[in-house]
């Protein structure tokens, strides 16, 4: 196993997982919007300001194919990621992809205090961004669908790593 791609919605706790799923595996952990961020030479949001979402998608494009020369990695991807030309398949070659399934009430929760610093949330309130949420999922969930292991997250996640690391090794088994 040389690339794990960790996909799923903003919130679904790709950046936690990841980092505790690389320490179990002995792998390094990397996340995908730092390398957006350390291409472009600015912050996420910046680059939505200035550049617009189609260029942002091409920086994260690029950004994502350049991760096939990491050996040993996990690497927790934007929301998005998984959506846009054929980065799921390109990540399904190069990698195993693991969607971290996780309720939009859940996800809700753990997004209201981070509105400021994520780009698409900025807009809504308490009142509605639940239903953004479930709109944005439904948009989505055709791609996340698509990859090699579907984790459905609970309420109540414990070790979502270890949980992780079964499956992925019942996987490298087979």
């Amino acid at each position: 196993m040389m690339r794990i791609y960790l996909i799923g919605f903003m919130g679904s706790g790709k950046t936690h997982t990841g980092k505790a799923l690389a320490r179990q595996l002995g792998y390094i952990f990397t996340d995908l919007d730092d390398l957006i961020e350390k291409e472009a030479g600015m912050d996420i949001p910046a680059i939505f300001r200035k550049m617009g979402e189609e260029e942002f998608r091409r920086i994260e494009q690029k950004v994502l194919h350049d991760t096939s020369t990491i050996e040993r990695v996990v690497i927790s991807t934007g929301g998005g990621v998984p959506c846009f030309f054929d980065n799921i398949d390109w990540m399904n070659a190069h990698g195993l992809t693991v969607f971290l399934d996780t309720p939009p009430e859940i996800l809700a929760q753990r997004l209201m205090p981070e509105r400021a610093h994520r780009p698409l949330l900025q807009a809504y309130n308490e009142d509605t961004l639940l239903g953004f949420i479930r709109a944005k999922l439904s948009e989505r969930m055709y791609f996340y669908r698509q990859a090699e292991i579907i984790y459905q997250q609970q309420e109540l996640a414990g070790d979502v790593a270890s949980d992780l690391l079964k499956v992925i090794d019942g996987k490298r088994k087979t």
